[in-house]
């Protein structure tokens, strides 16, 4: 009886480890307190995991953050990546407590990404890539995201990713699927070289701040077999766009000028420029943070006016007010 025990428990460590999310991205929105994930991966979910859902590596805490858990998953680790976040630690401390207490001991097979709301509407991430993660391997952190992946056809995969997800129009959903576009490169993941697509299977989930766990407001999935030919990422943004609108904003990335004003660079991370065509003395500038909070206060009298030196890594709204107006509403980010 124990050697059949013995045998079963490989079994399901072996399985388990099939299982590689190949790229993913989490992020949180400081500002709707929106959370959200979106990843892709050419295991077959089919055939190793067919009672899983195919999210099931990425979890949602409501207006508390998000983790990923991939690379040889464990179930074991993703419990106490949940539990670690629960207790209110930290990304980077959630990510060091993984490494030094990996259930069998070998924190360089696994990889993870958290994103946290972590003090006054400020969001933090961290990541770790395992030393022996299949390659190419890597991941990248921003103040409110984190993109993360294994066996990948390049780094390319992964900035193309971010450059999407940062360039996008819409709300958190709208990027995220943006991002995942921006991986959608036949061999992304090169195990699915063959069967001319990124992957096999492909899922986007984005909570809101009063769901339950385990039940997001909107998630949408996809999963194929090998050798069918086809793209889950397109067949996903067909399942989301009949779902959910994707609806241009005035306040979001890189949507930072208008025919008198120009803000650069967006993001930036020391500083931020107004060139102005207004006449002198009429903008009046109001820099507040995620919380509302003041943190500049200025009147553009020059062609070209500095300002953000001083604070902090985070998201930021500049209100330009002319004639007592409020005219428009800017969206900075600070790296």
């Amino acid at each position: 009886m124990k050697i059949l025990v013995f045998v079963f428990l490989c079994f399901c460590f072996l399985n388990y480890g099939k299982a590689q999310d190949t790229f993913s991205i989490l992020a949180f929105d400081s500002i709707t307190r929106e959370v959200g994930a979106a990843g892709a991966s050419c295991v077959d979910l089919i055939q190793y995991f067919p009672n899983y859902p195919d999210d099931f590596i990425c979890e949602l805490f409501s207006d508390t953050g998000a983790i990923a858990c991939q690379a040889s998953y464990l179930p074991a680790n993703q419990i106490n990546a949940r539990n670690r976040m629960r207790a209110g630690d930290t990304p980077t401390a959630i990510i060091s407590w993984l490494q030094n207490n990996d259930v069998a001991a070998n924190s360089a097979i696994r990889q993870y990404g958290v994103v946290k709301m972590v003090y006054q509407g400020e969001t933090a991430s961290a990541a770790h890539t395992g030393s022996n993660c299949f390659s190419y391997k890597n991941h990248i952190t921003g103040v409110h995201y984190s993109i993360q992946g294994n066996i990948l056809l390049g780094q390319q995969v992964l900035d193309s990713m971010e450059s999407r997800f940062k360039r996008a129009s819409g709300d958190l959903a709208c990027k995220l699927m943006a991002a995942l576009q921006g991986a959608k490169i036949p061999g992304a993941d090169t195990r699915c070289m063959a069967n001319q697509s990124s992957s096999l299977f492909a899922f986007l989930k984005v909570a809101q701040p009063t769901d339950p766990f385990g039940n997001p407001s909107l998630r949408v999935s996809v999963r194929t077999q090998n050798n069918q030919f086809i793209e889950p990422i397109d067949s996903l943004q067909q399942l989301f766009n009949r779902v959910h609108s994707c609806i241009p904003s005035t306040l979001e990335l890189p949507n930072t000028s208008f025919s008198e004003f120009k803000i650069f660079p967006n993001p930036s991370t020391s500083y931020f420029e107004i060139q102005s065509r207004l006449p002198v003395f009429t903008a009046e500038c109001v820099l507040t943070d995620a919380l509302g909070i003041e943190r500049e206060h200025l009147f553009v009298s020059e062609s070209r006016v500095a300002f953000g030196k001083s604070i902090n890594p985070g998201l930021y709204f500049l209100k330009v007010i002319i004639n007592n107006t409020e005219i428009k509403v800017f969206k900075l980010l600070k790296n």
